[in-house]
């Protein structure tokens, strides 16, 4: 299967179908909206400057993005590939990719926020060397995150 990657940021209509997609996921997953109302701020699709999207035949199937955290830090967001295309290596793709352009862009430190029960999402970001860490803020004040992080480089 051929897989194309592109570049763009969080206005793109593309990522916002997966922004609608992936709320409706991980409210489902946690029980629904009101169990994560306090996440959503953080999660606005348009406030992800780098986003990569990934194209099976021109149709979107995956999607992550880069939104900067601090001077040093970068935030992983929106990991997510359709679940007809997961396995083939898509998100692996998607992840070296966002940590050379976080590099690129003079990031030291990626760091991401997830839930315990999103156990795909914690595999993937373990197998590729992030560690648990403390909770950045906002999420140090919501119940039911975990963090990751990652040096760079």
């Amino acid at each position: 299967m051929m897989i194309d990657y592109r570049w763009t940021d969080g206005r793109n209509e593309d990522f916002y179908k997966f922004y609608l997609k992936t709320e409706e996921y991980y409210s489902n997953i946690v029980g629904g909206l009101k169990n994560r109302e306090a996440f959503v701020p953080y999660n606005i699709s348009e406030s992800i400057s780098d986003v990569l999207i990934a194209y099976a035949s021109d149709v979107a199937v995956g999607c992550a993005g880069l939104k900067a955290y601090s001077d040093s830090d970068v935030e992983i967001k929106r990991v997510w590939v359709d679940p007809e295309f997961r396995g083939n290596h898509i998100s692996t793709y998607m992840m070296d990719a966002l940590e050379a352009k976080a590099l690129e862009r003079g990031f030291k430190r990626a760091i991401l926020q997830t839930r315990p029960q999103m156990s795909e999402a914690v595999h993937l970001y373990t197998k590729h060397g992030y560690e648990q860490i403390e909770n950045y803020p906002p999420y140090d004040e919501l119940d039911g995150a975990i963090c990751f992080a990652k040096w760079l480089g």
